[in-house]
């Protein structure tokens, strides 16, 4: 696909809205200034707040932007899935972007996808946002989950076709709208919770190359803005995508903990064999700021400031938290997000 053909292709937003009054503005936004983007479908699925008010303020400014509302949840579905069904059914365009309500775009962020979609002939690009974060719990668990899902879903596996790795990033997933009808849609993986990976699992599956990449510079998102929701969030995913096995999510624990276990137990030890509290104090500062100086390179190598080191103590222990809590849920049938309760393990579907 030459540089030329790419400025007629035809792409269609799609965005999914429930209860985000916060973001949304800041999300289409960012879409509408984009020349490549011929339309922006916000579906609203039953907020109850102002989003689909702000939504229809900005329709009058860009005629391109329409706001679809979401039916009542039809069993066996997960209330992303349905609302971007929804919207997928609606678009006319030759490509498909799917973002998030809580994304904020750069300008270019449609032309850069369709760029590496022309060049390396993927028929899914997807990005991992950048990620925007205030506060310290954002600091400590955020980029710590990342460095664990990026020896999961390693770039490189996932953009190999050789390769049956597969991830997607659902806050960016941009999809050629016939591959998309190829695989079945998001009505095919309708009670999936992990959609993203879901769908590129089966895109990758069905033969068609998929491209996974940072997206710093491109997209960024602030995912959660209280604890509760950072907590909930990431209790709902985590223990599927550490691999969803009660082996696996233990040695995620132990990876996590362990090493400030052997650093606390000796000093303890320590102290009480010299009863001085001064060395072993000293002897366990010592060993957490060893802790912290090896997680700078993890940092570095998923793409985040290595500044963020000081935040690895109390990452490693909120993640194996919220991960043993995840699978907790897991085990008892039961997920919860944005007010809805769904089950969990077979059939991963919604309850209405």
């Amino acid at each position: 696909m030459s540089q030329s053909s790419l400025k007629t292709e035809r792409l269609s937003a799609i965005v999914p809205a429930r209860n985000e009054e916060a973001v949304i503005a800041a999300c289409v936004e960012s879409l509408a200034v984009q020349n490549e983007i011929v339309e922006i479908l916000v579906i609203d699925d039953q907020s109850s707040d102002r989003t689909a008010q702000i939504v229809r303020s900005f329709s009058v400014q860009y005629p391109n932007v329409r706001l679809l509302g979401a039916t009542e949840l039809p069993p066996g579905w997960v209330g992303k899935n349905n609302a971007v069904w929804i919207g997928a059914r609606e678009a006319r365009s030759e490509w498909l972007l799917f973002t998030d309500a809580d994304a904020v775009h750069a300008p270019d962020s449609a032309a850069q996808a369709l760029s590496i979609a022309a060049k390396s002939g993927a028929a899914l690009v997807s990005f991992s946002p950048e990620q925007v974060m205030e506060t310290w719990y954002e600091k400590a668990v955020i980029p710590y989950v990342y460095t664990r899902l990026s020896r999961r879903f390693g770039f490189t596996d996932v953009n190999d076709p050789r390769k049956s790795t597969a991830a997607a990033n659902g806050q960016f997933i941009l999809i050629r709208h016939d591959a998309y009808d190829a695989v079945g849609g998001h009505a095919s993986i309708a009670g999936e919770v992990l959609e993203d990976v879901a769908l590129a699992t089966r895109v990758k599956a069905a033969g068609y190359h998929i491209w996974f990449g940072s997206g710093k510079g491109v997209v960024k998102v602030r995912m959660y803005r209280s604890f509760s929701t950072m907590w909930a969030g990431w209790k709902k995913n985590l223990y599927t995508l550490t691999g969803g096995n009660l082996q696996t999510a233990r040695a995620e624990v132990a990876r996590a903990l362990l090493p400030i276990l052997l650093v606390l137990l000796p000093a303890v030890v320590f102290g009480g064999i010299t009863e001085s509290v001064l060395l072993a104090a000293s002897f366990l500062v010592v060993g957490l700021v060893g802790i912290q100086v090896a997680y700078r390179e993890e940092l570095e190598s998923s793409g985040f400031s290595p500044r963020l080191w000081a935040y690895g103590i109390p990452g490693r222990i909120l993640f194996s938290a919220i991960l043993w809590a995840s699978y907790r849920s897991h085990q008892n049938g039961r997920l919860e997000w944005k007010g809805r309760a769904y089950p969990a393990g077979t059939p991963r579907a919604s309850k209405g």
